[in-house]
């Protein structure tokens, strides 16, 4: 059975803007997974961090039958191929990839919380989402759109759309 699933994706070292789209081809690679749509790509000051450099973002949605546990594999392998390293909490990197939605699914386990559990109070998260996915709901919270409120003094500058390969 095919779900929708929704992936953030972000940047912040090297060359990031290149490294999120590198991350769009490889999303678009994935075993039993489809790319349905990318969002543009947006620059985000980091939230709740100091002295790093700005974020590149989007949010790209997957109709894939993998499921959550297998699908967030994938990803840390993506990201472990870019030169990921969990050295400390909030470190900048390299690529970071982000399971947000997968359908409608809900759970908190110590691998994986869906919906992603902070994903409501991002606007690099929230405007990209609403960009490809009008309509999506946050299991939980509600209508995206009815967050963009609590989000909006956090300030994105969106760049050029990015078409899925």
């Amino acid at each position: 059975m095919k779900v929708r699933a929704f992936v953030a994706l972000g940047s912040n070292l090297g060359d990031p803007q290149a490294t999120v789209q590198a991350a769009l081809a490889a999303l678009g690679n994935l075993p039993r997974s489809t790319l349905t749509a990318v969002s543009s790509l947006y620059l985000s000051a980091p939230v709740g961090l100091y002295n790093q450099p700005d974020f590149i973002n989007a949010v790209a949605a997957l109709e894939t039958q993998l499921s959550a546990d297998a699908l967030l594999e994938e990803l840390f392998a993506i990201e472990a191929r870019f030169g990921r390293k969990r050295d400390y909490l909030h470190a900048p990197r390299t690529l970071d990839l982000d399971l947000l939605l997968h359908g409608d699914e809900t759970r908190r386990t110590a691998q994986l919380t869906l919906p992603h559990p902070r994903m409501h109070e991002r606007a690099f998260v929230l405007l990209p989402l609403l960009e490809i996915a009008p309509n999506a709901v946050i299991p939980g919270h509600g209508p995206a759109t009815a967050l963009l409120e609590s989000v909006c003094s956090q300030t994105l500058t969106r760049l050029e759309p990015v078409k899925a390969s």
